[in-house]
Parts: structure tokens; C-alpha cells; sequence
């Protein structure tokens, strides 16, 4: 049965109507008013009720004052619906449908919740004293008339705020907030909230009209109680998790947080292959985000945002979280989960959320907290990257992102997801399959965006301070100039490091790109070893400043191998153990005792510095990075230290090297034996050898290349009983016992393998690029084609191997550092070899025939004779190649890009 939504209600109440006249208010808006003051103070009296109710449309005609006068008169709206549902029903003796029901209750928790975020002093002091026209009049008016079925009426109880009732009511507040001067973006924003609220109001009119509604099964009083326990938990949740965000710390300056210098990122726009989309500028990444949580749609698409280390990434998460809690709760409540923090990956993306949120009163209690249509989650997924790092076997990124779109398709809550674009190779083509994916990638800070953050430095720190600031970056380096300082954290790092006067410009001369990196995280040790040899204890232990420089880099070995950037003390406790000598696993035990009697002071002052510190949440202790660009830069300082001991010869007493080949084959499985170098890392470590070091390159690739030798001919994983493989295999597993997956002995020793060639590759390079290393440092995986131990298939088996990894391991750790290898002649028939970095490499002859090079960089290649028939060779970068008498008989050269590649023959 259908009812009009105010109609019913003033057709029946004059029948009942006595037909004594009362005086009526001339406005309806000041009726709605007096309609409330009446019910307060008469009780529901046909003859005061009626001429009132007479003179209304809906009670949405209080949107017609000034809106001002609706937060000043404090009106309680509930009591007139519970009131008039009381009164009808003793007047009528007729039980009400729950159409009629829904028609008053949703009016009344409607201007609830609009004066409920009407309360801001800022807003009404904009918009508070304009009248309704006789436009936003009508529309009210026109509301009257509106019929709602029952039918209607449940879909209205069950999910309000995707109702049509909730429609037509944003249409009448929307157009009122602009009409009063808000601007339409921020009263779509406006009106979302109040749609989202109201549904708390209407369970608490239920409630209080028990009696009135009890034989429409509407929610009872202790229904009501249990929501409003839910609400208070979300409301605990965001106030201990969100709120706290801007407010942080950077780094362990107290007296900036990142909300002091935070601004606004711009991404640019990508397709589903993760290009430019070209006609599409950068955009305000705040807005864009906006735009689509605030935009219909069928399927809601699920936000992925890349960017490299140092864009920004975790802060805007942080941020912006923060944002939606401020501006849009409760249309969205904002879920910031670190995805390291995913220690299981179950079967559905519910189940997996559940696990990671379980200690939330809020989803503990209620196993269908994600199924509540009055309840809107905005989960901000921060770190792709990490969970692909934890090396689990149900897939990681792979897995998950499935999960989400699967997840989303049937879902009313919003996704955002963020992370590095390394990560991402291997799952170009899952991302590409998922329509429901938007893609962005965060640009560099802009010159306008830069001066932002210059104005809020100088807030804090003065114009004379910034100005200083400016002059210093104008006389670096380009690559410091429009490169470092264009990304928010290394602008905070030197902005911070020339205050403290630990920077100047000629420390910066003849250094580019990752060298001027290299400078400055060194400087950044210096200056944090300065620091910490201030503190008592430090000093009461004689701690020499190599003791802590050391300990940060195993601290940054531990949180490597760890796999997902934190790391337990005990962990760090190990590896110094097997440095006897270091006088810092001494200071680290006496800070676990500090611990166990809840002080971790002394822990603290070890760890917790510039850009180092103890995880939370842990009373055994966990160190954590605060950004994984210092633990890569550690790590690879580490990675220098052992390649310079190995690269020394020994005394003559003591044998031909300075650290035996049992030594070193242990010390290579043990800091290599882990997970792939990544990208950042075999950069750091290329400019410390080539610009910071003394090592002999020469002894040090024959040692390596020795070591690589023996590994493919399975030496070490083939010694019985015990071996190394299975040695760090059992200390991985010792030192993390919590892990989900441990990785296995192939594994160990297939990663460890793959590291040793990715540091030959990278003495190649080197020695390619000099005349008098050229010879000694020529690096063939499969052999010198000229010598006998050549083996043209030797390359092919140790991709196979990489398969114990993942699908397509080899590729993953090995394929960004490919670029100049000497492939000629090698088997690669049916080889995955999509995305690789083959830039400038000799696979002349080779066998590449229904080989995947699609999207790989082989520009500038020597691709002579080689043999691509069937290769699938799409978009793959070819200019400049050498394609002279190559066989590309139906390979797909669709898209790619062949300019200045030399065919003739082919």
C-alpha cells in the first residue's frame, strides 16, 4: 500500500480534527518549530497539533529559515516523529503501515542529522542567515506530494542512504546549501553526511516508539543500544588510529609534524597497461580521490596509486585518511591498514580483513560488519609493495588484488590502494584484466607545490631560514635541484640537514642522481652516530661511532631479510652476536632487561633516531625504518663492507685471501640469501664501490664468479649432511619464528644464486667501461661462447631454478639488471623474459624463438642473427637495435618500437 509522504498524515489528523481553529504561524518553517515546542509541552493534543500539521509540506520546510535558526533553537526532531506516531495511533485506532512509519521517521532523523553537522560555527558564519528562495520553497513543497510504497519503505529502513526517499531528500539540502553560498562540491559533501548519519536517528526513533511499531519487527531498544556500541567503537577507532596522523612526529623533530609541511600531491593519470593517459594533465590527487568516492557508480572503482620511494605515498594515506574522517564520515569511514601488516592471506578479501582487524571491537563483535548497508568503509591500503615482499606462497599482490576487485564488485565500500611500481612486474596483466581498476602514478612536487611547502617550512622555521634553503638548492646539482628536492621526504631531509648546517653545495660537485643520494644518507649516518654518542649510556659503554654504524647496518640486513621493513630486536641480537668484538649486542641486551620492566628508554636512545626506530605494539622490541629508502641505503653499505673484505688478499701466514672461500661462501649465502636485490639497492651499492670504496675489482669477480660457478653446478646445495643452503635456512627460520611462510632450501638457494649474478652483471657493467678491466671482468652466464665451458642452455636451467620462487622468479630478481650482459648464443627458446632490462646486451645468435619479450627494453640490443620466430615481442622498446639478419618470421612486433633499429636482412 502506498502513502504520501505528509499527505497520509494531515488527511487523517483533520478527520480527527475537532474543528476548533488555532492561530498558525504565518511561516512554515517557524511551524516545524512550533509543531516540536508543542510536543514538548502539551503532549500530542489534536487541537494544538493540527492546524500546525495542516500548514506543513514535510518537515524538511525547516530548511527554509536561516539555517542558523535550526542549530540556535536546538529543536529535538525524533520526539515529533515518535509523537505523531504515538498520537496517530491512539487517535486512529488504525496500526500503521510501515510506509507511514518511514515517511515520518525519515523526515525527522533526517533534519537530525543535518543539524547535527549544521553545528559548525565556520559553516553557518558563510551560509547561516540567508532565507530559503522560492525555488528551494518549492522544491520542499513538491516533497509533500512524494509516494512511497511499501515496498519503497523497506528498502528505505534497510539501506537509506542508496534509497530513493534519501535522493529526493539530498536534492531539496543541496540545492539549500548552494542556494545559501556553499560551494556544490562541498554541498555534495555535506549532503552525503547527512544521508549516512540518518540511519542512526531512524534505529533510535524505532526504538523509542516500541509499542507504536513493535508489530513491523522495526529495531528494539537493545538492537539500538548494540549500534550505538558499534558507532562508539568506529568513533574510538578513529579517534586513536586517524586522528592521530597529521599530528605526528616527522622523523623525531617534536616540533613538526607532517601536517605542518604537508601539501597536496599531484598523480598523473594511467590506462589499465599502466601508460600516460596523455590527454589528461597531472591532477590534484586529493580531488581526484574525492571526485570518485563521491561519484554513482554501479561498480566503484577501486583506486591504485603508484610512486617511487620519497613521493609520499604513507603520509597522504595518513593525511587524507585523516581528511575523510574530518569532511566525509560517516559517508565514508576511513580503515588505514599497512599491508605488512597482512600476516595471512585467507581464501576471500573478508575473511583476510577480518584477521587484520580483529582486535576492532566493531568487527570482533559483529560478523557482518562489512555487510551493514548503513555502514560505508574507505580502506586505504598502503604498501603493495610490502605484502609482495613477505614471500608467501598464496601469492601476495598477485592474490590479493583479486581478492579486492572480486570483493568490490558486490560491495558498497571504496578501495584505495598505493605502492611502489617495481613491485608490479609479473601482475601487469591482473591489473590490465580488472576493468574496476583506476591507475595513477604520483608525479614529482610541481613549482607551485614546491613554494607551498617552502611558505609552511618558513612558518615554522622562518623566512630567513628558507630563504637560506632556497639559495643552497638553486647552486646544487640538477638532479638535487629538480630531482631529490621535488619528492616530499628528501625536501624534509634536506631542509632539516642545511638547518642543522650538516649540508653545504660543494659537498654535491660532480655527483649526480643517486651519487648526490649517496651523500646525503651518508651524511645522515654521520649525523645520527653524532647524536647518539650524546646519550649517557652510549657513552658508559664506550661505543665507538664504527659500533653504531655497524649496528644500523645489520639493524638494515635484519629488516631486509625480514621482508617486511620491521624486524625483531633478538634478530638484530644474532647478527651481532656473530661479531664478538662489537660492544653494541651488549648495549642491546641490556636494553631488552630495560623492556621486560616496561622501560625502553635505553632501547630508544639506541635505536629511535633520525630515521630509525622501534616498531609499536611490541614488548620484546622491533626496529623499523621509518622509510625503507634508509634501511636499502644501510643495507647496501653492508653489502660494500663484505664485497671489500672478500675483494682483499691475505697475509701470507693466513692464505690467499683475507676471508678463506668457506668463510665467504657462508658470509654470501647469509646476506644474499634472503629475497631479490632490489633496484635501489644494486644502485646504492654501485656508486659506494665506485666512489666510497678501495676494493679490487678483479679478485672480487673471480671470487664471485667462482662462487656462481659452483652454485650452478649445485655444490652447495648437494653437501651432505649439512650445507649452507640449509644453514641460513634454519637461521631465517630461528630468527623469525612468527613468519607465515619460511622460505624453503631451494629457495635460499635459488635467490642467494640469482643475487651473485645480479652483482657480476653489475661488475660487467663496470668493467665494460673501462679500458683496462675490460677483459678481467667479462661476465658470460653461460659461458664464454669461445671457451669450452660454454653451455647455451646453462642461462635457460637457472631460469627454470627460478621458478622454486614464483612463476617467473628469474625475471622478478634478475630482469632489471640485465642491461650489457653477453647472452650470444644462448637457448632462451619459449623464455619469459616481458618487462626485462636487456638494454645494450649481446643476444647475438641466440635462440629466442616463442620467447615473451613484450614491454622488455632492448633498445640499443645486438639482436644479429638471433632467432625470434614466434617471439612475442609486443611494445617492446627496439630502437636502435641491431636487428641485421634476424629471423622474425611470425613474431608479433605489434607496438613496438623499432625507430633508428637497424633490419636490413632481417
Amino acid at each position: 500500500m502506498a502513502s504520501r509522504l505528509w499527505r497520509f498524515l494531515t488527511t487523517d489528523i483533520l478527520e480527527l480534527w475537532s474543528g476548533e481553529a488555532v492561530s498558525s504561524t504565518a511561516e512554515a518553517a517557524g511551524a516545524v518549530f512550533e509543531l516540536a515546542a508543542v510536543l514538548e509541552t502539551d503532549g500530542p493534543k489534536v487541537a494544538q497539533l493540527a492546524p500546525l500539521v495542516g500548514q506543513l509540506d514535510t518537515l524538511l520546510d525547516a530548511l527554509n529559515s536561516p539555517l542558523a535558526e535550526i542549530v540556535e533553537k536546538s529543536v529535538p526532531f525524533l520526539p515529533i516523529a515518535t509523537g505523531l506516531l504515538k498520537f496517530y495511533l491512539e487517535q486512529s485506532q488504525r496500526p500503521l503501515t510501515l510506509a507511514n512509519c518511514v515517511a515520518l521517521v525519515s523526515q525527522a532523523a533526517y533534519l537530525e542529522s543535518c543539524q547535527r553537522f549544521l553545528q559548525d560555527e565556520a559553516l553557518l558564519a558563510r551560509i547561516g542567515q540567508v532565507p530559503a528562495d522560492d525555488a528551494i520553497r518549492l522544491k520542499a513543497k513538491q516533497l509533500g506530494n512524494l509516494e512511497i510504497t511499501d515496498d519503497e519503505a523497506r528498502r528505505t529502513v534497510t539501506n537509506f542512504p542508496e534509497s530513493q526517499l534519501a535522493l529526493r531528500f539530498r536534492e531539496v539540502l543541496e540545492g539549500r546549501l548552494v542556494q545559501a553560498g556553499l560551494a556544490a562540491e562541498a554541498a555534495l559533501r555535506f549532503a552525503e553526511r547527512v544521508a549516512w548519519n540518518t540511519p542512526r536517528y531512524m534505529n533510535e526513533a524505532w526504538a523509542a516508539s516500541a509499542d507504536a511499531v513493535k508489530h513491523l519487527g522495526q529495531p528494539t531498544f537493545a538492537d539500538w543500544r548494540q549500534e550505538q556500541a558499534k558507532y562508539q567503537s568506529i568513533a574510538d577507532y578513529l579517534e586513536k588510529e586517524i586522528t592521530p596522523g597529521p599530528r605526528e612526529a616527522v622523523f623525531n623533530e617534536a616540533a613538526l609534524t607532517f601536517g605542518d609541511i604537508y601539501v597536496p600531491l599531484e598523480a598523473q593519470l594511467l590506462n589499465q597497461k599502466g601508460e600516460p593517459i596523455e590527454e589528461k594533465p597531472p591532477q590534484d590527487l586529493e580531488t581526484w580521490v574525492t571526485q570518485h568516492l563521491l561519484t554513482p557508480s554501479d561498480v566503484p572503482q577501486i583506486l591504485f596509486i603508484q610512486g617511487e620511494a620519497g613521493r609520499g605515498k604513507s603520509v597522504f594515506c595518513r593525511m587524507f585518511a585523516d581528511w575523510v574522517r574530518r569532511e566525509l564520515y560517516p559517508a565514508y569511514v576511513p580503515i588505514l591498514i599497512r599491508l605488512r601488516s597482512l600476516t595471512v592471506l585467507e581464501n576471500s578479501l573478508t575473511d583476510t580483513l577480518g584477521n587484520a582487524l580483529e582486535t576492532l571491537d566493531f568487527v570482533r563483535s559483529d560478523p557482518g560488519w562489512l555487510t551493514d548497508n548503513h555502514t560505508r568503509f574507505l580502506f586505504l591500503l598502503d604498501g603493495f609493495d610490502e605484502l609482495l615482499l613477505e614471500g608467501r606462497e598464496s601469492g601476495g599482490l598477485k592474490e590479493f588484488l583479486p581478492q579486492v576487485v572480486q570483493f568490490q564488485k558486490s560491495s558498497h565500500h571504496r578501495f584505495l590502494i598505493t605502492g611502489r611500481p617495481l613491485s608490479l612486474q609479473g601482475i601487469e596483466r591482473v591489473i590490465a584484466q580488472a576493468r574496476d581498476v583506476q591507475r595513477a602514478e604520483l608525479q614529482p612536487m610541481g613549482d607551485a607545490l614546491r613554494d607551498r611547502w617552502y611558505r609552511q617550512w618558513a612558518a615554522k622555521f622562518g623566512e630567513a631560514e628558507t630563504e637560506a634553503l632556497q639559495r643552497f638548492l638553486a647552486v646544487c646539482p640538477e638532479d638535487i635541484q629538480n630531482g631529490l628536492a621535488r619528492e616530499p621526504l628528501l625536501l624534509y631531509l634536506l631542509g632539516r640537514m642545511h638547518r642543522e648546517q650538516r649540508l653545504w653545495a660543494a659537498m654535491f660537485e660532480g655527483t649526480e642522481g643517486t651519487e648526490a643520494k649517496v651523500v646525503i644518507y651518508d651524511e645522515a649516518v654521520r649525523w645520527v652516530i653524532e647524536e647518539q654518542r650524546q646519550d649517557e649510556n652510549v657513552r658508559q659503554v664506550g661505543l665507538e661511532p664504527e659500533d653504531l654504524r655497524r649496528a644500523l647496518t645489520e639493524a638494515a640486513v635484519c629488516v631486509m631479510q625480514s621482508g617486511n621493513e620491521v624486524a625483531k630486536v633478538t634478530f638484530l641480537e644474532a647478527r651481532l652476536q656473530q661479531d664478538s668484538n662489537n660492544p653494541v649486542c651488549e648495549l642491546l641486551q641490556m636494553a631488552r632487561q630495560e623492556v621486560s620492566v616496561a622501560d625502553d628508554k635505553l632501547l630508544n636512545n639506541l635505536l629511535t633516531s633520525f630515521y630509525i626506530k622501534p616498531a609499536s605494539g611490541d614488548r620484546e622490541g622491533s626496529v623499523e625504518f621509518a622509510h625503507k629508502s634508509f634501511g636499502e641505503f644501510l643495507f647496501a653499505e653492508r653489502l660494500k663492507d663484505a664485497l671489500e673484505d672478500w675483494s682483499r688478499k691475505g697475509e701470507r701466514r693466513r692464505g690467499k685471501y683475507l676471508v678463506p672461500p668457506e668463510v665467504m661462501h657462508w658470509e654470501v649465502y647469509d646476506l644474499l640469501g634472503y629475497g631479490g636485490l632490489t633496484r635501489e639497492v644494486v644502485d646504492y651499492l654501485r656508486v659506494l664501490l665506485t666512489h666510497h670504496s678501495d676494493f679490487d675489482p678483479v679478485v672480487l669477480f673471480e671470487r664471485l664468479h667462482d662462487f656462481y660457478r659452483r652454485w650452478w653446478n649445485g655444490e652447495f646445495m648437494d653437501s651432505a649432511p649439512d650445507n649452507l643452503p640449509q644453514k641460513k635456512m634454519l637461521a631465517l627460520r630461528e630468527r623469525m619464528p612468527d613468519r607465515e611462510t619460511h622460505l624453503g632450501l631451494r629457495q635460499v638457494d635459488v635467490v642467494t644464486g640469482l643475487n651473485v649474478m645480479i652483482l657480476l652483471l653489475e661488475l660487467h657493467r663496470y668493467g665494460q667501461q673501462r679500458d683496462d678491466l675490460k677483459a678481467a671482468l667479462t661476465f658470460h652466464p653461460c659461458g664464454d661462447p669461445d671457451q669450452d665451458d660454454f653451455d647455451q642452455v646453462r642461462l635457460y636451467r637457472i631460469m627454470g631454478y627460478g621458478e622454486c620462487l614464483e612463476v617467473n622468479g628469474f625475471v622478478r630478481v634478475v630482469g632489471a639488471n640485465l642491461s650489457r650482459a653477453y647472452l650470444s648464443r644462448a637457448y632462451l627458446r619459449s623464455a619469459d623474459l616481458s618487462r626485462a632490462y636487456l638494454r645494450s646486451a649481446d643476444l647475438s645468435s641466440a635462440d629466442l624463438s616463442s620467447a615473451d619479450l613484450s614491454r622488455a627494453d632492448l633498445s640499443r640490443a645486438d639482436l644479429r642473427s638471433a632467432y625470434l620466430f614466434s617471439a612475442y615481442i609486443f611494445s617492446a622498446n627496439l630502437s636502435s637495435a641491431n636487428l641485421r639478419s634476424a629471423d622474425l618470421s611470425r613474431a608479433d612486433i605489434s607496438r613496438a618500437d623499432l625507430r633508428r633499429a637497424n633490419r636490413s636482412s632481417a
